[in-house]
Formats: structure tokens, C-alpha cells, sequence
């Protein structure tokens, strides 16, 4: 949402947040690969995973889809159409394959693109669209505006803000809550590529996987594996925090890293003279 309305660039996400997206995750795989139920069960695990793995078509479609997605920003970058654009053209190519993948086979009719378009929850949806029709009402209500200059009043720290949007997204949905920073900060507010935009484009991707109903991933694991959402509080919650309070210290840090180099080199006397 934020790259489509223009707040982030590419590029520039990409070199900005990579490590902390990578740390993210890190910290709380390396932790919890040091508790003692990890090291007990890493067996069963290891056999679950291998008696589980996809097929060779399996894993072609699977990549075919994972190529389409990450074409989406290139379709944008060289044609200049809109994102969906691109998301419909990979969808396309993605209908095609598995037609002629499945052609034949005898259970070709469940596994087809259209099956699966028909189970699409039409319900959250709606939910969805509802959500942003009543944020693009408090935006022109100039509600969320008030906010703002409550907001930079009370709270002038914009990495607090950022980290808060992030806190909240694990019991609210990071939609709303992205579709209302960008109704109370405009980009002459913040211009583009700035660390608060991908603060908050980190944040509000991250901080909802601290609770399990933060996140759709989340969710589909409360209904793949019948977890409860305490299991997920007591067994992974502060693992989950402990990732995302890591990706915010390693953005910053590489950040004030590469604020300082410049600085340095931009006092180098041969510099200058050059």
C-alpha cells in the first residue's frame, strides 16, 4: 500500500530494510532453537518436513507463483501500469500452468484456478473494504489529521510512533492501521523513502506476528495446526518481540551507520579538494 501510493520506492525499501528483515526472523529462530522442547521434538520436525515435501509440479507452481509476485514491481517499474496490473498478469500465467499441469489428471477440476477463486472469503473482503472506506472518511473528516498533530505534540520521536503502529497491528489489522498513517502524514509531511515510511512499512509488516491473531500466517496456523491463541502468547509471543525490537535496533543502527559514514567522508579535507 505504501509503495503503490508512493511513500516508499523500490529500490530503496529493498537496500533500507533487507538486514532488518532478516534479523526479524533470526532472533527468534536462534532462540527458540535453544530451548530444550526445539532440541527434543527437531527430530519428529525433521521427519515431518521430509515426509511432507511437495511434488516436483508441486514445487514448480510454487515457484512459478513466488516469480509472479516478485515480478510485480518490474511490470510497474517498465510498463508504468498499475500494480494490479501485474498481480493479474502473474495470476494469468499462474491459470495456465496449472491447466496444463493438471490436464487430465483425475482430480484436475478441484485444483484448477477457478476452484480456488470460488473459496476466496468474500466475507473478509468486505470486512477489508469497509475498513478503508471508513478510514478515507475520517481522512476527509480531517479526524485523522487531529491525530497527527496530537501525535508529533505529545509524541515528537518518530521511531516511537513508527514501533507503536506496529505494537498495535498485532491485535489490529496492519491494513486500517497503514491506510491510516498515510491519511495523517502526507508525503510533504515525510517525503519519500523516508525512515518513518519504512519504519512503518517494517512495523507494520513485523509487530503483528506477537500475537497469533496478528497476522494471516497466524491465522492459517490456528487452523492448520489447531493451536490456540494461548499456545501461540505463551510459546512464541516474546520470541516474536524479541525479533521485532531487533529489526527496529538494526535498522537504526545501520541507518546512524551510514549517516555517519557520510558525514566522515564529506569532511575528508582530500574530498573537499577534489
Amino acid at each position: 500500500m505504501l509503495w503503490i501510493h508512493g511513500q516508499i520506492s523500490t529500490l530503496q525499501t529493498i537496500k533500507g530494510l533487507f538486514l532488518p528483515s532478516a534479523i526479524s526472523p533470526a532472533v527468534p529462530l536462534v532462540l527458540m532453537s535453544l530451548t530444550s522442547e526445539v532440541n527434543e521434538n527437531g527430530q519428529d520436525s525433521l521427519n515431518v518436513v521430509a515426509t511432507g515435501w511437495m511434488a516436483p509440479r508441486g514445487r514448480l507452481v510454487f515457484s512459478v507463483a513466488i516469480g509472479a509476485l516478485t515480478f510485480v514491481p518490474v511490470f510497474k517499474a517498465i510498463t508504468g501500469l498499475p500494480p494490479h496490473m501485474g498481480m493479474l498478469l502473474g495470476l494469468g500465467l499462474l491459470w495456465i500452468l496449472t491447466d496444463a499441469v493438471h490436464c487430465g489428471g483425475p482430480e484436475r477440476e478441484k485444483l484448477e484456478v477457478s476452484q480456488a477463486l470460488s473459496r476466496i472469503d468474500t466475507q473478509g473482503t468486505l470486512f477489508f473494504l469497509g475498513i478503508l472506506l471508513s478510514v478515507s472518511s475520517l481522512v476527509a473528516a480531517g479526524i485523522l489529521r487531529e491525530v497527527a498533530n496530537y501525535l508529533d505534540a505529545h509524541i515528537p520521536n518518530n521511531v516511537l510512533i513508527a514501533s507503536a503502529i506496529g505494537v498495535i497491528s498485532a491485535r489490529l489489522d496492519n491494513v486500517p492501521l497503514v491506510a491510516a498513517t498515510m491519511g495523517m502524514y502526507d508525503l510533504s509531511s515525510f517525503p519519500q523513502d523516508s525512515d518513518f515510511w519504512q519504519l512503518i512499512a517494517f512495523c507494520a509488516g513485523t509487530g503483528g506476528s506477537r500475537l497469533v491473531i496478528g497476522s494471516a500466517a497466524g491465522v492459517a496456523l490456528m487452523r492448520m495446526e489447531k493451536e490456540d491463541f494461548f499456545w501461540y502468547l505463551r510459546k512464541v509471543s516474546g520470541f516474536a518481540f524479541a525479533g521485532y525490537a531487533a529489526g527496529i535496533a538494526t535498522y537504526l543502527a545501520v541507518n546512524s551507520l551510514h549517516v555517519s559514514l557520510s558525514t566522515t567522508l564529506s569532511e575528508t579535507p582530500f574530498l573537499l579538494i577534489s
